[in-house]
């Protein structure tokens, strides 16, 4: 089938052209096809029964205008639109289609038109015509109607292949003519339009962003969170906790429906800065992210957001907070927010660090800003990377390309002062960072990789980075850096820990929590657990401690998954935010009108969503002390029959409590279930059930209550066996208070229940999994007894076990 494209600025010569495409597509050509099953109508109102609710006067041209108007003349139902004081042949009624056609596909198109001009000619011509933006447009369906008859469009048009669709806007027209206005009874009479449907396959929708695997596994620590990626990551601690700032590489994931692989990561779309944070280095609450830069980010005026650097300072009395950021390799920039996590304004319209700063003018990459605000309150600014100044010898271009700056900020911290200075680190490429201990200063940052751009390859002088590696330096002077204060290696590059697909460049931070030092860097990690050795560049933040020798040097870090310590249990008793993770399954997070229940107001309010049947979230190390008398969530039902369980020590482990998600559909309700007197520290896992294939509720906060009962003195154990060839695991629990107890052995294979337990006695069961092999996992034991309200529930740990060959 024939469309013809249609230039608004061609000559009149193609009208012929035109009113030929038109008639074909008037024809039968395709107009009884049957409507596939998964066909719908993508026109909104098209029997204009809800007034023009969807409806606007084609504006594709400035002097494009015409009156919309509702008349009760309909070909069916109550009302028509009816088109007056039309200036073009263009000007008609149009719906904006983008989104919800796409390309390749065929549509049917069918319309009712009529027009009663006394001075009109006896028939004329319409068009259903699609603008594509610009001066794309496409006649798709015409018809040739009959003064004072309603005539109908039916045909069908497809897309080409080709063709962009990100602006697709439906309008109704008369021929197209350079001077309508010479003859406006045969070229701009008054129309009624009716019946308007286009009906063909929706586009799929968007790719989900929703990481289904388990990223971070139980135990593990690393990467930090599951659910999204970050990289970049800058370390900051403000009134007892962490955050960390992370370029939103989950911006630009978008993977294959079929295959589950994303294109390769696109630097160019990032303008937005993940926001994540925690008290105890395990459980990290989203906080969603910032808009930066773009049309409408806080900085307008920039484009990206990448490599994000944090730092507070009271100015003029008032504690702030200043997010830098990169726009791109061109410049940095800041932001000044009222908290950590905002909310933020800017009190720039031009880019901080670009090429109208002093010293950084043979600076090819001006971005990856670091703030440091120095004890005495000075604070400073570490930036720059890319390819050496081609004016220096190949073998300094490669080992000293003298590429990063560090430059005194203003007291307002969103201005410079004076010139730059050459920070000369050997083998340099980017992300200087700069941290002060013990009266010194330490500038770590990533080394490059050689090539052309650095003089060619060549073998580094002994002892400095090799490609990819993060190298440090240490001097007396926040501003003095000379190549002897290199110090060595702080960091190989990750895929020495993380083997295939985990290399490339890095970028950290160092930051002190308590007394303890942290190295943040990314690593693909979890691009890699969802699709193998293959990753797509998508990075994910990591964090290991620090360690000193005696003389103030670095002991190099070895990058694990394990991660680091948990430096506190888990305060349960307070009401906290869902998205709070220590490990998850399957959900993603999302922004919500309101303030945060736990940040504050002026915090920004996210809620768990995109929960299946089989997902989970988990908290590492919950201490709920003598016990716990309640559980409930702030839940907001999307389909009938969800529920939530919760567990202690795996997310297999038998269930202390079901939260039913019996409330109104779409209405938020917090849901209280009772625990058992749950006592002492465990990891808590929150699982969903409901019906397959929908998404069941989403979740903003958790809150436990204590229990008045007291805590029941029990020593409990689990094994692995094999028996026979089969597996079995066997569960005791002594009861070391001082009257008897009942007790509930429970495992996954079974429970047993034994009453009246003796002081100093044990109540056993070795439950057969009827299987030669069993994964580790938990088993469950709950006490109770006479006189002490409340269950004490404990959990012990058993092996992996294979029986036999």
């Amino acid at each position: 089938m024939s469309v013809t494209h249609r230039v608004r600025r061609a000559a009149v010569r193609r009208a012929a052209a035109i009113v030929t495409v038109g008639l074909m597509l008037a024809t039968g050509l395709g107009a009884g096809s049957p409507a596939q099953a998964d066909d719908t109508d993508l026109v909104v109102n098209g029997g204009f029964e809800d007034g023009l609710t969807g409806w606007f006067v084609n504006n594709g041209n400035a002097t494009d205008s015409a009156t919309l108007s509702l008349t009760a003349d309909a070909h069916s139902g109550s009302t028509a639109v009816l088109v007056t004081n039309r200036a073009t042949t263009g000007s008609g009624p149009m719906q904006d289609l983008s989104g919800r056609v796409q390309a390749g596909q065929t549509y049917s198109l069918t319309a009712r038109i009529k027009y009663e001009n006394p001075n009109g000619p006896a028939t004329k011509q319409f068009f259903a015509t699609m603008h594509y933006g610009a001066a794309n447009y496409t006649n798709l369906v015409s018809v040739v109607a009959t003064k004072g008859q309603w005539a109908q469009f039916n045909g069908t048009f497809t897309i080409p292949a080709g063709q962009n669709v990100s602006t697709a806007r439906l309008f109704f027209e008369t021929p197209w003519t350079s001077t309508p206005s010479s003859d406006p009874e045969v070229h701009l009479m008054d129309f009624k339009l009716d019946g308007v449907s286009v009906v063909g396959a929706a586009p799929p929708p968007a790719p989900s962003k929703t990481i289904e695997v388990v990223g971070k596994l139980p135990g593990e620590h690393n990467p930090l969170i599951g659910h999204k990626f970050g990289a970049d990551g800058f370390g900051f601690v403000h009134d007892g906790r962490v955050y960390l700032y992370l370029t939103n590489d989950t911006q630009g994931y978008a993977p294959n429906p079929s295959t589950g692989v994303s294109p390769g990561i696109n630097y160019g779309d990032i303008n937005q800065i993940t926001v994540i944070s925690t008290t105890d280095m395990v459980n990290w609450t989203d906080h969603g992210e910032v808009q930066v830069a773009g049309p409408n980010g806080v900085a307008p005026f920039t484009t990206n957001s990448w490599a994000p650097g944090m730092a507070k300072k009271v100015v003029d009395g008032q504690e702030k907070f200043f997010l830098y950021y990169a726009n791109n390799g061109s410049s940095s920039n800041v932001i000044t927010g009222a908290s950590p996590v905002g909310p933020w304004t800017s009190e720039r319209t031009s880019t901080l660090i670009d090429g109208r700063t002093p010293g950084a003018e043979d600076v090819a990459w001006k971005f990856d800003p670091a703030p440091l605000v120095d004890s005495d309150g000075e604070a400073y600014l570490y930036f720059g990377g890319g390819p050496a100044s081609t004016s220096m010898p190949p073998a300094e271009r490669f080992n000293n390309p003298k590429n990063l700056r560090a430059i005194k900020l203003g007291d307002d911290m969103v201005s410079t002062e004076g010139t730059a200075a050459v920070v000369d680190a050997p083998v340099a490429f980017e992300a200087a960072q700069v941290f002060k201990r013990d009266g010194r200063y330490y500038l770590s940052y990533s080394s490059h990789f050689g090539g052309n751009d650095f003089g060619g390859n060549q073998t580094p002088l002994p002892g400095y980075p090799g490609g990819g590696q993060i190298g440090y330096m240490i001097s007396d002077d926040p501003m003095e850096w000379p190549k002897e204060t290199y110090a060595g290696v702080l960091f190989p590059n990750q895929s020495q820990f993380f083997g295939a697909g985990t290399g490339g460049n890095n970028h950290q931070s160092v930051f002190e929590y308590e007394g303890r030092y942290y190295f943040t860097y990314h690593a693909p990690t979890l691009n890699k657990r969802i699709n193998g050795n293959t990753t797509q560049g998508y990075r994910s933040p990591h964090i290991q401690e620090l360690a000193f020798n005696p003389d103030g040097t670095i002991q190099q870090v070895v990058g694990t998954y394990a991660g680091v310590d948990q430096v506190r249990d888990f305060d349960p008793y307070r009401v906290f935010e869902a998205e709070t993770f220590g490990w998850s399954k399957g959900v993603a997070t999302a922004k919500v009108d309101g303030g945060s229940a736990q940040f504050g107001d002026a915090a920004p309010n996210l809620v768990v969503r995109d929960i299946d049947d089989g997902d989970w979230t988990a908290l590492s190390s919950v201490d709920f002390g003598d016990g716990a008398g309640s559980v409930t969530a702030k839940v907001r039902p999307l389909a009938s029959g969800g529920s939530i369980q919760i567990r202690l020590g795996e997310v297999t482990a038998p269930v202390v409590a079901t939260i039913p998600v019996d409330a109104p559909p779409g209405e938020w309700t917090e849901l209280t279930a009772e625990l058992d007197g749950v006592s002492g520290v465990h990891d808590v896992y929150f699982t969903y059930a409901g019906p397959a294939g929908v998404d069941l509720f989403e979740l903003d906060t958790w809150a436990f209550e204590a229990g008045a009962g007291a805590e029941v003195p029990v020593t409990v154990s689990a094994q692995s066996r094999c028996v026979g060839g089969n597996a079995y695991v066997a569960v005791q629990a002594r009861n070391d208070h001082d009257a008897p107890v009942d007790v509930v052995l429970e495992t996954a294979y079974g429970q047993r229940s034994v009453t009246g337990v003796a002081p100093g006695a044990n109540a056993y069961q070795q439950f057969n999994a009827r299987t030669p092999a069993v994964p580790a996992g938990a088993a469950t034991v709950r006490v109770t007894v006479d006189g002490v309200a409340g269950t004490t529930v404990r959990t012990a740990d058993y092996p992996a076990v294979t029986c036999g060959g």
